[in-house]
């Protein structure tokens, strides 16, 4: 598989990486969950040239990071791996964000413990802590990178004024947010300015949460803690709106031979060459098919199709409740 820097970093990672948080976290119950399957579903992934694999100490919590380290065992090398820290844990959950330099510390220490490695290739934080200023937090992964305890720095769901402020203390490789043809809201400024800057993109939930697969359900016939229960466009009549909004891209794949997935990642790859996906996916045959949109060309006329079909005003409901929404640095 191609490679791509992030940005103007030396960091090369697959065009395509693995996104492992579903493999132990958010979707579906506990009991529909196969450990051995993710783990086939990594080393699938790694014949087949991914080389870059996302999880956070928040995945489980702490359960995605064990779960990674078991399937990279004796290929550690091989693979770069982006961990997360930012918040704080009471009885099994995320209780609020905590980015104070000493916990960050704590956090490195326990992701590297569970990573069973001696350095995370991507540090990010998760949210944005707006208790701690953005150059204590920087300043402290800054102080890691020279301890050689991570090579890489990243954001996730930062502001515009944020990212400034942070890549002036120390160079950031990557911002990871939500984006794709489901979700335009980096495109008027943190896009831009990304590349201003020489920062990757790293987009999230690229594949709409499953929209724009074409296999969704109302949020009711999910399962008790799975994410898509309480997911604002999988509801009522924002649920109809979205089935017609992601057609577009069903028609398009169909007349192609692929399947929407693929299209919507190509989409994706199409943006610019500091954009790297992680479609999030935990069974083997999910991966292949994800790993294929890298081959896949779409033409100006087929961009702009997409472009318009699913521009922010056809998409029905926010990407978020009202809480998640609020830890987003926007």
């Amino acid at each position: 598989m191609q490679k791509r820097k992030l940005g103007k970093s030396t960091l090369e990672v697959s065009v395509i990486g693995l996104g492992c948080m579903g493999m132990s976290f958010a979707y579906g119950s506990p009991e529909e969950r196969d450990e051995q399957e993710s783990i086939a579903t990594i080393h699938r992934a790694i014949e087949l040239g991914v080389t870059f694999f996302d999880t956070a100490e928040a995945y489980g919590p702490y359960t995605n990071e064990e779960l990674l380290a078991r399937a990279l065992q004796g290929q550690r090398d091989r693979v770069v791996i982006a961990t997360k820290f930012g918040f704080r844990f009471e009885k099994g959950a995320i209780a609020g964000m905590d980015s104070r330099p000493e916990h960050i510390r704590e956090a490195v220490e326990g992701s590297l413990r569970r990573l069973r490695t001696d350095h995370i290739d991507l540090l990010y934080q998760h949210r944005v802590d707006r208790t701690v200023p953005i150059e204590d937090v920087v300043g402290t992964m800054a102080s890691l990178v020279r301890e050689g305890k991570v090579r890489f720095l990243g954001l996730s769901e930062a502001g515009e004024r944020t990212i400034r402020r942070a890549h002036a203390v120390h160079p950031i490789a990557a911002l990871q947010s939500e984006y794709s043809l489901w979700e335009r809201n980096l495109e008027p400024g943190i896009i831009p300015l990304l590349r201003e800057l020489g920062i990757g993109l790293v987009p999230f939930a690229p594949l709409g949460r499953g929209f724009l697969t074409g296999s969704v359900k109302r949020a009711e016939e999910y399962p008790e803690g799975d994410y898509r229960r309480g997911d604002p466009r999988y509801q009522g009549e924002n649920f109809e709106a979205n089935v017609r909004a992601a057609s577009a891209v069903r028609e398009l794949a169909a007349g192609k031979g692929l399947t929407p997935g693929q299209v919507a990642l190509a989409w994706l790859l199409h943006k610019g060459p500091d954009v790297v996906p992680i479609p999030g996916t935990k069974r083997r045959r999910h991966v292949e098919e994800n790993v294929g949109a890298a081959a896949v060309s779409l033409s100006a006329e087929e961009m702009e199709t997409l472009d318009t079909a699913l521009s922010a005003e056809k998409v029905s409901g926010p990407r978020y409740n009202e809480k998640q929404m609020a830890q987003v640095d926007r």
